[in-house]
This record gives C-alpha cells, sequence and structure tokens, in this order.
C-alpha cells in the first residue's frame, strides 16, 4: 500500500495529558496526512492573528489563503494537505533545518513536477544550477529570483524586458507621463492600465495636433514660432486695442482728441518725480500719440514702457506675416488679431493629460505605430502562468512550510510547546521580570481598550 492510499485507514492518535485536558501528539507523517480527520473538538486553537506573534510574517501571510488576518482551521487542514501532497515523505517537517531536498518533491504527479521545475529555474537563476537542495536563503533572494529582465507574473512591465530600443523608449517615456509601480524586481515599471491610458491621450494630441498641421496658415501662421509670438501677442493685445480705440473715437468726434492723450496736468505730475521705462505710470500711458485713425508707429514715438515689446512684435509677428513696414492700420491690426485668435481658439482645445509637453514627433511615432499593441503583448506574457512568479511562491511556500508548519501545528492543533517548556510558544511575547519573580505567561495586546 503506498504512501498517499493509507489516508484511507483508520489512523491511531497517541495523546498526552496536560494543562487539565488531553493533547494528540503530532510526530509522524501519518499524523500530518490524518490531520483533516481529527475531530476539532481535541484542536486547542481555531484561529489565530497573523500579526502579534513570535512566528515567520511571511509564513503566516502564506497560509492566510482568504487575507482576512487571521489563520483559520481550512487554512490549516489546507496547507497540510497541500505538503502531504507535494512531498514523498512528510515526516521530513520533523527533522531540524530550513532546506528541501529536491528528491523529496513528488514529482510523480503534476503538481509535484511543476513544483520541481520551478525549484530547479530557481536554483539556475541563482547559478546554482547543480544544488541538490533548496534553501531559506534561496527563497528570499528576490533580486535575483525577480530580475527586471525575468518574466515573473505580476503584468508589470520594468524597461529591462523591452526587446528593442524603441520599446524601452516608450517604457521610459510612459513611466515618465503616468507614473510606475514597483516590479516585482523591486524596479518601477508599467501596467496595462499605464499603457491603454497614455496611448488614449496620445491619440488624442494627435488628433488635436493634425488639426493645426491641416490648416498651418489659418491657425498656426509663424509654424513652430507661432507659440513663443503668441504670448507676446497676448501680453501687447490690450495695449493695442487701446491705441486703435482711442484713434476710433478720435475720428468719431475730433473734440475729443486732447482728452484720448494724455493731460499737461499728468505729464506734469511725472516731470516732478524720478521716472523710468518701468515706472507704473509710464506704462499706463498710451502706446502713442493719439489722432484721429493714425496708423501705429513700429519704430519712432512709441511709449518707452512699451519700446523693447513693440520692437519684438514688429521683428517676430508684423513682419514675417506682413511684410516690413514702419507703421500698422487698424485693418493690419484686425488681420493679426484674427489670425491668433484662431490659434488661441485651437490652444483652447489642447487634450488635458499627461503627455501634452512631449516632442510632437515623438506623440506621432507612438500613437501610429505597433508600439501600443507589443506593449500589451509584454504584460500578458509576463501575465502567463506559465512565467516564473507562480512557481517561485509556490517553492517559497513548500520550503517555509518545511521550516515552520510543524511548530505552527504545535501552537495550534496541541499546545505542545507551551506545556513541554522546551521552547516558548509563539504566542508568548517574552519574559516579565517583577518583584524578583519571572512571569512566563507575556502575552501581546494590540488592542489595549
Amino acid at each position: 500500500m503506498s504512501e498517499h492510499e493509507q489516508t484511507d485507514t483508520v489512523h491511531r492518535w497517541r495523546f498526552f495529558r496536560s494543562g487539565g485536558f488531553d493533547q494528540v501528539r503530532l510526530e509522524t507523517a501519518d499524523d500530518l496526512r490524518h490531520l483533516p480527520e481529527l475531530d476539532q473538538k481535541l484542536w486547542s486553537v481555531l484561529a489565530c492573528p497573523t500579526t502579534g506573534l513570535e512566528f515567520d510574517h511571511r509564513t503566516l501571510a502564506l497560509l492566510d489563503t482568504d487575507e482576512d488576518g487571521q489563520i483559520r482551521t481550512p487554512e490549516i487542514i489546507a496547507a497540510t494537505r497541500w505538503v502531504c501532497r507535494v512531498l514523498k515523505d512528510p515526516g521530513l517537517l520533523f527533522q531540524p533545518g530550513d532546506s528541501l531536498p529536491l528528491d523529496q518533491i513528488d514529482d510523480s504527479r503534476p503538481e509535484g513536477a511543476a513544483l520541481l521545475a520551478s525549484a530547479r529555474r530557481m536554483l539556475a537563476y541563482l547559478d546554482k544550477p547543480a544544488a541538490k537542495h533548496i534553501t531559506m536563503e534561496d527563497v528570499g533572494n528576490t533580486a535575483e529570483l525577480f530580475a527586471p529582465d525575468h518574466f515573473n507574473g505580476d503584468g508589470i512591465v520594468p524597461a529591462a524586458l523591452a526587446a528593442t530600443p524603441e520599446l524601452k523608449t516608450a517604457i521610459d517615456t510612459i513611466l515618465g507621463c503616468q507614473g510606475s509601480e514597483p516590479d516585482r524586481s523591486g524596479e518601477p515599471g508599467i501596467t496595462e492600465d499605464h499603457i491603454k491610458d497614455f496611448f488614449e491621450q496620445a491619440r488624442k494630441h494627435v488628433q488635436w495636433l493634425d488639426q493645426a498641421a491641416a490648416s498651418p496658415d489659418d491657425i498656426l501662421p509663424l509654424g513652430d514660432a507661432t507659440a513663443a509670438a503668441a504670448q507676446l501677442f497676448s501680453r501687447l493685445r490690450d495695449k493695442l486695442e487701446d491705441f486703435f480705440t482711442r484713434c476710433l473715437l478720435a475720428a468719431f468726434d475730433p473734440q475729443a482728441t486732447p482728452a484720448l492723450n494724455p493731460s499737461e496736468a499728468m505729464y506734469g505730475a511725472l516731470a516732478a518725480r524720478e521716472v523710468s521705462p518701468t515706472t507704473e505710470d509710464v506704462a499706463a500711458l498710451p502706446l502713442a500719440r493719439i489722432s484721429p485713425n493714425a496708423r501705429l508707429p513700429l519704430s519712432q514715438g512709441i511709449n518707452p514702457a512699451w519700446a523693447d515689446d513693440m520692437a519684438r512684435f514688429r521683428d517676430e509677428i508684423v513682419t514675417p506675416i506682413l511684410g516690413p513696414r514702419d507703421a500698422l492700420d487698424h485693418t493690419e491690426w484686425k488681420d493679426l488679431a484674427e489670425r491668433f485668435a484662431a490659434y488661441r481658439a485651437w490652444e483652447a482645445e489642447r487634450p488635458a493629460g499627461t503627455v501634452k509637453d512631449l516632442d510632437p514627433a515623438l506623440l506621432r511615432d507612438l500613437a501610429r505605430g505597433d508600439t501600443e499593441k507589443h506593449l500589451l503583448e509584454l504584460v500578458e506574457q509576463d501575465r502567463q502562468p506559465d512565467a516564473a512568479a507562480a512557481g517561485i511562491e509556490a517553492v517559497e511556500r513548500l520550503v517555509r512550510y518545511r521550516r515552520d508548519l510543524v511548530t505552527l501545528l504545535n501552537n495550534y492543533v496541541c499546545l505542545t510547546d507551551f506545556y513541554s517548556r522546551r521552547r516558548k510558544a509563539i504566542f508568548q511575547a517574552g519574559t516579565l521580570y517583577m518583584d524578583q519573580r519571572s512571569c512566563e505567561l507575556c502575552l501581546r495586546v494590540p488592542d489595549l481598550a
């Protein structure tokens, strides 16, 4: 009869009496195999927390399969059944040590064969392909086991997984725009959501850019220089509008002309103190002398507070669009205003998002190529069930259970550690010394209330 078939036989339990009641002894592989059959009235504990115990927290987290912060009886039974299923001799768990001999993994079943393959792959990652054991140190070496250039099952793609320089550039660009999630290797990476959100933004932004490319004379009268020119135009627009409106009012009623120009009293007030082109009262004066239907001078007779900006206006806007001239009439001003109004309307429709400051050429290359498809394929490859991560976690679970499971059972199913006094139970926080006495039953109290 095989070891696995023995689970169908009637199991004879051994007990010890301590603490005023009988407790089961857990001593053999058969005890582990038959643990699911043990009446739960004979279990010392039916639940324990995953924190506050003198016990490995990672092992407890692996046992807590529903992640509710409590280790309950079904989880203990499931862990014990699994260990008995994948090990040739579960009695190994009663032997001290933290290494798992590879030849103890039962590869006669698919689950055990997959575990053995994963363990050997992990040892190969660690440059130990000929090793016969896998240890706690091996399974804890995440820097090597989850190297950034290995697929690891988390669906997060660091730049090291890129097969081409173009894909690496795309990943770095998305990281800069969308932020990152930590890959199991510890490196920053991008997820499916990062990729889809980035490319949705990129396509919208490219569509917006294409509007200007389709009507460059209307929207971008100065080509690539339009944005800088538009900023200058916006700064001067109200002042220019003020000048031409005053001249139109003077043409409407010539008697208003003196009132539309600065008064002698205003100049007198300025003359009585120090002034410069940056003086606020000087900047408040009109751009130039007001007269009916006057043309705006572009070189001479300009308010000194605005002279530098007007020189740029002439050289960077008027001359490139209308040609060289020394003055601007109202019709020409309206033509310029309409051109920049179209640019402002287009700029107001710029899509929101994190890609707006990227180089337009790079955005077009990314949005119109197969980059999104290739990146999503990388994410899917990283998620594949044959990727290393699921196998690595299963091997880690087995190595940790090999070291820790019997200790937990001796503090859960029975209280062997507590009553034998050979070592402290996992729920004992230490020894309290008080009044020349030592108190051994010290427990952590997470909630004093």
